[in-house]
């Protein structure tokens, strides 16, 4: 990371919905008083945000880092969860291995790597079954 950005860590908690999206907040808090264009500050929300929640529900937590540099936002998710074992059926809108229950609640149809996909410039996704999945987003300023 460059030395003129910011860089942030969180962990986000696979036990608690209500707690989804505190990092995404706490990033779009910040690009808002960065003075960056509301449509970066959205599309990082929303990308960052889809991850965040899919760490909740499939595989009970993980981290995010974050860095900010003149030119991108970088976001790095990290799960130790079940993994993916087929990215390119996991990537196609509406596809979804969330539970019942979870769908209930309103989560889990099966937007969230599109939507990631979606709002960024980059994404890269590793993933191996039974280890987790990492996943690397740039938005570009």
């Amino acid at each position: 990371m460059q030395s003129d950005g910011l860089h942030f860590e969180f962990a986000v908690d696979g036990e608690n919905f209500a707690s989804a999206g505190t990092a995404s907040e706490t990033i779009k808090n910040t690009l808002k008083k960065l003075g960056l264009p509301p449509a970066t500050v959205r599309r990082t929300a929303i990308a960052m945000y889809e991850g965040e929640i899919n760490m909740v529900i499939h595989a009970g937590g993980g981290t995010a880092v974050v860095d900010i540099t003149p030119t991108a936002i970088e976001i790095e998710l990290k799960d130790e969860g079940p993994g993916i074992a087929d990215i390119e059926l996991a990537m196609r809108e509406g596809y979804s291995t969330a539970p019942e229950e979870i769908r209930m609640l309103g989560f889990g149809a099966g937007m969230g790597l599109s939507n990631m996909k979606k709002y960024s410039d980059e994404m890269k996704i590793e993933s191996e079954v039974s280890k987790g999945t990492r996943v690397l987003l740039k938005i570009n300023i």
